[in-house]
C-alpha cells in the first residue's frame, strides 16, 4: 500500500514556470481508473482540438467560441485575428487617454472612478479580477452595477456623492438587450442628469456592433463604442474588452493577464493526459460525481483577495454544465452545483458539515504560497506569523476533511499576479469545456437562461395588464376577478403581480382570511 507521500508525488502536476501546482492526491481515485476513461479523455482532446480551429461549438446559434483566440490569436481565423487587434488596440488607447487625463469627465477633470454595468459575465469576470489585482490606493476606484434591484442601484449611486463628476461608466451587453443592464443604465443616466451632468460624457458601452446598445450609444453621443463578438460567450469573456477595458483603466498588467492564460492554454492544450491539469481537473470532477454531478464543488480560496473566486466559478461551471439534454437529445440532466467562501473565514462557518455531514461534496483549495511584501509580526510564542496560521488552517481543514473520508483537489499558486490569475481563469475554462466532452454536453448554450428570461417577460405582460385593470376598477377586486378579467388563467400568478403593485405604492391591501380574499384597489 503506498504511503500518503508516495501517492502526493505520483499525484501532483507541477509548471513550475507558470508557478502552478495542481494537487489531487486526496482525490481517491484508483490507479486504473484514468486509463479506463482513455476512450472519452482522447474524444474530448480531439473535440477541443476542433473547437480551437474554429467548429461551430453552439449549434442552437449557429456560433464558433473563440475565448482561446484571445490570448493567442495565431490560433484564430485570420479574420478573427485582425479583429482581436484592433479591438484591444482601441481599448488600450481608450484607457490611457483617460488615465492621461486626455479623455475627461464633463467639467473637464479627470476619472477617478468607473463604474461597471453588466450583469453575469459582463460583470463577474471584472470583479473577480479587480479584486485579485488590484493594489491598495489604486489612483482609480472600480465599482459595480451588476442587478436590477432598485435598493442596490440607489446604495451604489448614493455612494458616489460628488465624485459622480468624475466618475467614468462603461455599460456592458452583447446583445444590447439584457434587461438588467439596460435598467441598471437608465437609472445611472437619470442619476447623472439629476446632477446636471451629461452623461455621454461619461459612458462608454462594450456591445455588438448594430445592437441596440450601440444604436443607444452613437445617438446619445458616448465617449466610445467598443465591439464584442457573437464567438465571445459572457461567461468566458473577461479577455475580452469586457475584462481589459477594467483593467487597463485600473492601471492592472493586462499584456501578463493575457500572458498567464496563453501559457496555461498551452499547457494545458498537449493531449497527454498525465501532465494536463485542466485535463486532470476534469477527470477529478468526473470521478467524484461518478460522470452524473453526483457531488457538489466546493471552492476554498485561502485569500481574501480571491474570495470571488466561487460566485465567479458558479457561472462558468454551472451555466456551462447544468444541461436538460446530452449531445444526442437524451435526458441527463447533468451539473455540478458550486458553492464557497474564503479561508479561514469558512473553519468558522460550513466546514463543520463539511467535516462531519452529508459526504455529498468535494472540495479545491486555493493557496497562494507568497504572503505579504514586508515582514510579518509574531502571533505566539513559537513566533508563527498570520500567514502561518492561515497556511496551517487550510492544511489542517485538508487533513481533517481527508481523514472522514471527504475528497479534495489543492492548487497551489507561487504568487497573485497578472499572469497567475489569468493562468487559474484559462485553466478552469479548459476543464469546463473538457468536462462537458467527458459527459457528452454541449458546454456553450444556456437555455435555461433563456427560458427564465422569457418567463420574467411573461411576468412583466401580465403585469401591465393587471396594473391597466386596477386603475380602471370602480372597486376593490381580489385575483380572482382580475384574472377573469383579463383572460388568465392563473390567479396565482395574478396575485404576486397584485401584491407587487401593492409592495410599491401602486395599489392598497386589505387581507382576507387567505389570499383568495384580500381585495387590492388603486
Amino acid at each position: 500500500m503506498k504511503s500518503l507521500w508516495e501517492t502526493y508525488q505520483q499525484s501532483i502536476i507541477r509548471y513550475p514556470e507558470l508557478g502552478f501546482t495542481l494537487d489531487t492526491s486526496r482525490m481517491g481515485v484508483p490507479a486504473d481508473w484514468v486509463a479506463g476513461m482513455s476512450g472519452k479523455v482522447e474524444a474530448a482532446f480531439a473535440h477541443n482540438k476542433e473547437l480551437e480551429a474554429g467548429a461551430i461549438a453552439n449549434p442552437d446559434e449557429g456560433r464558433q467560441v473563440g475565448h482561446y483566440w484571445l490570448r493567442n490569436t495565431e490560433l484564430a481565423p485570420a479574420e478573427h485575428a485582425k479583429w482581436i487587434d484592433e479591438v484591444n488596440a482601441q481599448t488600450f488607447d481608450i484607457a490611457a487617454k483617460v488615465r492621461s487625463g486626455e479623455i475627461t469627465a464633463a467639467d473637464g477633470s479627470k476619472f477617478a472612478h468607473v463604474l461597471v454595468v453588466g450583469i453575469g459575465g459582463s460583470a463577474l469576470g471584472p470583479q473577480l479580477v479587480a479584486k485579485a489585482l488590484t493594489p491598495v490606493g489604486a489612483d482609480m476606484e472600480i465599482h459595480f452595477l451588476d442587478n436590477t434591484d432598485p435598493v442596490g442601484i440607489d446604495e451604489t449611486l448614493s455612494a458616489f456623492g460628488d465624485a459622480i463628476a468624475q466618475t467614468l461608466v462603461i455599460v456592458t451587453s452583447k446583445s444590447g438587450g439584457t434587461p438588467e443592464t439596460r435598467n441598471g443604465m437608465l437609472e445611472t443616466e437619470a442619476f447623472f442628469k439629476s446632477k446636471g451632468i451629461d452623461f455621454g460624457k461619461h459612458a462608454i458601452a462594450v456591445t455588438g456592433d448594430g445592437s441596440k446598445l450601440d444604436q443607444y450609444a452613437e445617438q446619445n453621443g458616448w465617449i466610445a463604442r467598443v465591439p464584442m463578438s457573437d464567438w465571445i460567450g459572457g461567461r468566458t469573456s473577461v479577455m475580452s474588452a469586457v475584462g481589459l477595458l477594467p483593467m487597463a483603466l485600473l492601471g492592472l498588467d493586462v499584456e501578463q493577464f493575457l500572458a498567464g492564460a496563453g501559457a496555461m492554454d498551452a499547457k494545458t492544450r498537449v493531449p497527454e493526459t498525465a501532465t494536463n491539469a485542466a485535463m486532470q481537473l476534469a477527470l477529478m470532477w468526473y470521478h467524484a460525481g461518478d460522470g452524473e454531478g453526483k457531488k457538489d464543488m466546493v471552492i476554498l480560496p485561502y485569500n481574501d483577495r480571491l474570495d470571488l473566486m466561487s460566485k465567479y466559478l458558479q457561472q462558468l461551471v454551472m451555466e456551462s454544465l447544468g444541461k436538460e439534454h446530452d449531445l444526442d437529445g437524451n435526458v441527463v440532466n447533468q451539473g455540478i452545483a458550486v458553492y464557497g467562501n474564503k479561508g479561514s473565514t469558512d473553519q468558522h462557518a460550513y466546514v463543520q458539515q463539511l467535516r462531519d455531514g452529508l459526504k455529498n461534496f468535494f472540495a479545491t483549495f486555493i493557496e497562494i504560497r507568497q504572503e505579504r511584501g514586508g515582514e510579518s509580526m509574531s502571533m505566539d510564542e513559537h513566533g508563527s506569523t498570520t500567514g502561518d496560521y492561515l497556511q496551517g488552517f487550510m492544511r489542517g481543514t485538508r487533513t481533517a476533511l481527508f481523514e472522514s473520508g471527504r475528497p479534495s483537489i489543492t492548487i497551489s499558486l507561487d504568487g497573485l499576479t497578472a499572469f497567475n490569475v489569468g493562468a487559474l481563469i484559462a485553466l478552469y475554462e479548459r476543464a469546463v469545456t473538457f468536462y462537458a466532452s467527458l459527459v457528452n454536453i454541449n458546454a456553450y448554450h444556456q437555455p435555461g437562461v433563456e427560458a427564465g428570461k422569457a418567463a420574467a417577460g411573461v411576468f412583466l405582460e401580465r403585469l401591465a395588464k393587471v396594473r391597466s385593470h386596477l386603475e380602471g376598477a370602480g372597486a376593490p377586486v381580489t385575483a380572482d376577478d382580475v384574472s377573469e378579467a383579463i383572460g388568465s388563467d392563473d390567479p396565482e400568478a395574478v396575485f404576486h403581480c397584485l401584491n407587487h403593485l401593492a409592495a410599491t405604492g401602486a395599489a392598497q391591501v386589505s387581507r382576507g382570511a387567505h389570499p383568495g380574499e384580500d381585495s387590492f384597489s388603486k
